[in-house]
């Protein structure tokens, strides 16, 4: 029991890094990017190629996972300073397709299909840290500090800014704001976090695949964020450990066969998010616009 819930703790810790970088981009900045898991994908096979070939350092592979992700993550900004709305998310889906096929295709450097197996056991400084305790404490080190960044730009002139343009991105041009720079240090920032994220997630499985950075792994971090609030620290924290704590209390029913768990997730996602939208639109731990 204490192993099951240390991995469910380690998963909901990784996955509270990622949603906390994409609500950087929703909840703060108005970008809907239905591509999150993209960079989440770019950071593990960018750390988990630099562990298997050079050094298993975990701080190394953080790095490389963030510049990485964050270096390529222009290719969904510069779509973001053109179009805005419905049109951004269309260009943030087809980035998520073609990164899927490029996944499975570059076996070079994801494995393909199959994968990348054996990568080998994280350390730190020279100390292994690939206990399981261990490692969860490392990734609460790791979200810990990812909070406190993202505290520390939204109070100042970059986060008020930011909101500036979500709110009303013509007025904030109007101001003398650079929307343009803005946004696109938004994006580099959110996903540079989702490719650390990424890293983490490949020390902690040991093995990555093309399916685990899907299209429904994107609108599963979505639905985290949506869900739990957009705009505050605790909300995305609270949408992964109702949607990671989800299926396992789903397998203690016994009138839903195991095949059919995944079925019913979607359909509770779904669901959710649409009553969300209709009676709560600032999620569960989320505020009113008036609050924020």
């Amino acid at each position: 029991m204490i192993a099951y819930l240390t991995n469910l703790a380690t998963l909901a810790t990784i996955f509270g890094i990622l949603a906390a970088s994409l609500n950087l981009l929703i909840g703060y900045a108005g970008i809907f990017s239905i591509a999150h898991a993209v960079f989440f994908g770019l950071g593990a096979y960018a750390g988990a190629q630099l562990a298997m070939l050079l050094v298993p350092d975990l701080l190394l592979a953080c790095l490389a996972g963030g510049l990485v992700a964050g270096a390529l993550s222009l290719c969904l900004a510069l779509p973001a300073l053109r179009v805005r709305g419905e049109y951004f998310v269309a260009a943030s889906l087809g980035l998520q397709m073609m990164a899927v096929t490029v996944f499975s295709e570059a076996h070079a450097f994801t494995g393909g299909h199959g994968g990348l197996v054996g990568i080998p056991l994280a350390s730190l400084l020279g100390f292994d840290i690939s206990a399981p305790p261990t490692f969860l404490v490392v990734c609460l080190v790791v979200l810990a500090l990812v909070l406190v960044v993202i505290r520390v730009l939204m109070r100042g002139s970059f986060g008020r800014s930011l909101m500036a343009i979500r709110d009303s991105e013509s007025a904030a041009e109007a101001f003398g704001k650079n929307v343009a720079r803005l946004k696109t240090l938004a994006v580099v920032l959110g996903c540079a976090m989702a490719g650390v994220a990424g890293v983490l997630f490949a020390f902690y499985m040991a093995f990555v695949n093309v399916e685990s950075f899907t299209l429904e792994q994107s609108i599963l971090v979505m639905a985290m964020v949506i869900i739990g609030g957009t705009a505050t620290l605790i909300g995305p924290l609270v949408g992964v450990l109702l949607l990671l704590l989800l299926p396992a209390g789903l397998s203690f029913l016994p009138f839903i066969p195991p095949t059919e768990i995944g079925s019913v997730q979607q359909l509770i996602y779904g669901l959710a998010m649409a009553l969300l939208m209709i009676f709560r639109p600032a999620g569960l731990a989320g505020r009113s616009a008036g609050q924020r």
